[in-house]
């Protein structure tokens, strides 16, 4: 007998916005501790075959990258469902890692895509230091604990090693996008796809490292129908934790950290 009360389709959608990883003592950025029980509450939904993630991120810490790239296609191989990935104005770095979790991934046109690459930024004060009369003053057990102090010359040696430490964590990330999105890169060598270059949403669609351009809410009613019920999953900031970032974290810190965040976005024009 046919049935007036057909069930409606609903995707779970969760939604990963800012710095990977910590930006300050109280103010957290993404991380898997952060998201870890809003994906499983997403992913564990009776009767669902896909799950939505929008990401607006610059990148971050490439650890915190990995592991919640490694965790969402930990829950979707275990529910057995597809995961479709919408970026925002940016998902870069380690933001365009995560995004490799996804079966699909979508974008806006004027979305900034890839920057696969590793980039480690400091400052030289030696000048500075001995400009103002400051006595440097270091004690290590180790030859290479204080390496690239930045109240000293750079070392050779030190600059090569933390060279080849990039050169590893470069290769990891080329490998999670070769296996995610496999034939579907256009010549990656020519098109200079792994040297940290990034793109519009639009010319990203060309080199393969998008499937489509569209958001969220358009391209699941185009897969789905109209009726689709889109069930958001956002993770409550609770009334103590917002009194601690704003009111209790250090005046200097808190600055740095707003710096720091900023200037991550700012590379790509936000």
């Amino acid at each position: 007998m046919f049935s007036i009360f057909k069930k409606k389709k609903i995707v779970p959608h969760i939604r990963l916005t800012g710095v990977i990883g910590s930006t300050g003592r109280f103010n957290k950025g993404i991380d898997l501790a952060g998201q870890r029980e809003i994906l499983k509450k997403a992913f564990s939904l009776k009767k669902i075959t896909h799950v939505a993630i929008s990401i607006n991120s610059p990148g971050g810490s490439p650890v915190q990258s990995h592991l919640i790239y490694s965790y969402i296609r930990q829950l979707a191989e275990k529910n057995k469902v597809k995961v479709i990935i919408f970026a925002e104005d940016v998902a870069a770095s380690g933001g365009y890692l995560i995004s490799c979790a996804g079966d699909e991934i979508y974008a806006n046109s004027s979305s900034i895509i890839g920057s696969i690459g590793v980039i480690s930024a400091s400052f030289g004060f030696k000048d500075l230091i001995k400009k103002i009369g400051v006595e440097r003053r270091v004690y290590t057990a180790g030859k290479n604990k204080s390496t690239l102090d930045p109240f000293v010359d750079e070392k050779e040696e030190d600059v090569k090693r933390l060279k080849s430490i990039q050169l590893e964590l470069h290769a990891d990330f080329i490998k999670v996008v070769e296996t995610s999105r496999g034939s579907k890169l256009k010549d990656p060598e020519k098109n200079n796809i792994f040297t940290g270059e990034f793109w519009t949403g639009k010319t990203s669609l060309n080199l393969g490292l998008i499937d489509g351009i569209g958001n969220a809410d358009q391209i699941l009613k185009e897969k789905f129908g109209d009726k689709v019920i889109i069930k958001n999953f956002e993770k409550p900031k609770g009334f103590i934790a917002r009194k601690l970032s704003s009111s209790i974290q250090d005046p200097v810190e808190r600055l740095v950290n707003i710096i720091e965040e900023k200037s991550m976005w700012q590379k790509f024009g936000l």
